[in-house]
């Protein structure tokens, strides 16, 4: 199935450059296989992987990686289930040699029960990646001042969650998503909460440079065409951002003039 993706509309992060502007996880499909078409129909260029998750001893050419076309994707291994510093830097480096790239998603958490970041320890993760030469793409709250920091820091794209990871809430705070793609000039990216397409299209609207998002569609009934949902919502919401809503107004404004029929009809 062809893109119907702008080829001038690049998403740059760091030296990296993408037509789609959905990302999608790799984890919680039924099979392998269904993670594979799930991908191919979405459209996306780049993909998380878990690094301390990949199954181990896994049968040749039947195994995880062996599922994700690595010539038209993008790996992001990501350091999921770090929750102090040492452990998401040890896994970020390991994942570079396993993977062989310097993209990193971040992830320092602080809050089993909620999977926030601790911010502290995530900008100080930061930091140290940049230093080591990584293109991080980070993961935070939606946290103004906090995404400033980050970019300060060096990172190549700010990832703050509309909602908790895997809650389906969609963009609870629009407002602080808003004001922070104003106040950075890096990529923002939104990560986490996404439950179905119009949220997508929202996110977009807001004006945000990409989505993440894995469990809204493999836990979806028919993740193959949720996949796809994403992916024109994705297409949707960026072309109307890029196009500029009307302006909201308390009252009615007929769509006919009042005087003439030059340019009449809604």
């Amino acid at each position: 199935m062809e893109s119907k993706i702008p080829a001038d509309d690049l998403l740059e992060v760091g030296e990296f450059r993408f037509r789609s502007r959905l990302f999608l996880g790799t984890g919680k499909y039924q099979s392998y296989a269904e993670m594979r078409d799930a991908l191919a129909v979405s459209g996306t260029e780049c993909v998380t992987v878990a690094v301390r998750r990949i199954p181990a001893d896994e049968t040749p050419g039947e195994a995880f990686l062996d599922y994700l076309d690595r010539e038209r994707l993008a790996m992001l291994p990501n350091t999921a289930g770090c929750f102090d510093l040492e452990s998401a830097l040890r896994t970020a480096r390991l994942a570079r040699e396993m993977l062989d790239t310097s993209l990193v998603k971040l992830e320092v958490l602080g809050c089993k029960k909620t999977l926030l970041p601790d911010p502290v320890a995530t900008l100080e993760a930061t930091k140290i990646l940049v230093q080591e030469g990584f293109t991080v793409m980070v993961y935070t709250s939606d946290d103004v001042i906090q995404a400033q920091r980050l970019e300060q820091a060096g990172a190549a794209a700010v990832m703050p969650a509309g909602s908790p990871i895997g809650s389906g809430q969609g963009i609870l705070n629009p407002l602080n998503i808003r004001l922070i793609v104003e106040a950075l000039q890096v990529p923002v990216i939104v990560d986490a909460g996404v439950g179905t397409a119009s949220d997508v299209a929202i996110t977009m609207e807001l004006g945000a440079d990409g989505v993440l998002l894995n469990t809204a569609v493999a836990q979806a009934r028919q993740p193959i065409r949720m996949a796809r949902a994403m992916r024109d919502a994705c297409l949707a919401g960026r072309d109307a951002f890029l196009a500029g809503r009307i302006p909201r107004k308390p009252y009615a404004t007929a769509s006919s003039p009042e005087i003439g029929v030059v340019g009449a009809g809604a």
